[in-house]
């Protein structure tokens, strides 16, 4: 599976960004792709599906998790995240609230899909 697609859930387009299992390198390069599939599309546009299970984390990744949530403000309608446990629980409010966004956490990623296809 490619790491950063569109996919489709009930008739609704959504950016599922997949974090999963991913190396600290990885989810750099991860990230970067998402800033590339997302500041293409049209202000307000984009439903986002983070999946951030077994990812590592360290305070590079946090901060360029915090740049990037405040990249996709513009162009992001509504974002739900699956994975968030322990230390990814507190980098997640701090993103929330440095953002200005709101990231739903979900514990799966049907639950997920299916928040975003009713926003």
């Amino acid at each position: 599976m490619e790491r950063v697609q569109f996919t489709q859930h009930k008739g609704k387009k959504i950016l599922h960004l997949n974090f999963a299992n991913c190396s600290i390198d990885e989810v750099l390069q991860t990230i970067e792709m998402s800033k590339a599939a997302i500041r293409i599309q049209s202000p307000g546009s984009v439903l986002t599906l983070t999946d951030v299970t077994n990812t590592a984390f360290n305070s590079k990744v946090s901060r360029a998790m915090k740049e990037f949530v405040v990249h996709n403000k513009p162009y992001v309608v509504a974002a739900a995240v699956v994975g968030v446990t322990g230390l990814k629980q507190v980098i997640l409010n701090a993103v929330t609230k440095l953002s200005g966004r709101k990231l739903t956490a979900f514990n799966t990623l049907a639950e997920a899909k299916d928040w975003l296809a009713a926003q």
